[in-house]
């Protein structure tokens, strides 16, 4: 997958992604996406591409356990976020709906950095760095190029033993 950095700082919270109550006006994902980052980069929503990847610090994610968190972000077309760390709701939510999470080291990423996510690391086109990932264990590899939870069962209709 190859992405332009979108970088963010610590303890990014989910009223931070999408402040809560928009999801009071919708739950579509083309509608959310218009309001993400509002509250700490108001022009975000305008500027964001879909081969975007939001990078983060540690902590992504943290707050409430608002689904919509991670749906906003897949409506803007983004499909991959790296954190330091992410709170654990986020990290759940995100390989449910088929958002791909990857913890790595993001320190020496910068904004606008060229990346190229493949093969358990995180390429840095733009200074020529090769940054470890944790591995994601197979089964969440499976559900998020299924496209989330929903899609694998409706695919393979089980989990397997």
């Amino acid at each position: 997958m190859n992405c332009r950095a979108r970088v963010f700082g610590d303890d990014i919270n989910t009223d931070y992604i999408v402040a809560s109550r928009r999801k009071r006006d919708s739950l579509d994902p083309q509608v959310l996406c218009q309001y993400l980052f509002e509250e700490i980069a108001p022009q975000f929503a305008a500027s964001v591409q879909a081969d975007d990847a939001i990078v983060a610090g540690k902590n992504f994610g943290c707050g409430s356990a608002m689904e919509v968190a991670v749906t906003a972000v897949l409506g803007a077309g983004i499909r991959a976020v790296l954190a330091r760390s992410f709170a654990r709701t986020y990290y759940r939510n995100a390989v449910n709906n088929g958002l791909l999470p990857v913890i790595a080291d993001t320190s020496r990423i910068r904004e606008g950095d060229q990346l190229r996510i493949a093969g358990g690391a995180v390429y840095n086109e733009t200074t020529a760095e090769t940054i470890a990932t944790e591995p994601l264990p197979d089964i969440m590899r499976a559900i998020i190029e299924a496209g989330g939870l929903v899609p694998y069962f409706r695919e393979r209709r089980d989990f397997p033993s």
